[in-house]
């Protein structure tokens, strides 16, 4: 039975997507948009997230300079 219900599991959790903080794209208090390639992704600490850079520029953000 223990088998069983750690084989379903197992085929669950390769089903479902993870959102990986790399996938993450954070946008800053002042208001600009930091992928995972910015200099300052990991500086960043108080943000809003959003799963693209699309999302996060159409919420009024704006690219670094």
């Amino acid at each position: 039975m223990k088998k069983i219900f750690v084989i379903t599991l197992s085929i669950m959790l390769s089903f479902t997507s993870v959102t990986t903080a790399a996938d993450i794209v954070k946008k800053s208090s002042s208001g600009i948009c930091h992928d995972k390639n910015s200099s300052y992704y990991e500086k960043t600490k108080k943000f809003k997230s959003f799963k693209t850079m699309k999302e996060c520029l159409d919420s009024g953000g704006r690219l670094p300079k």
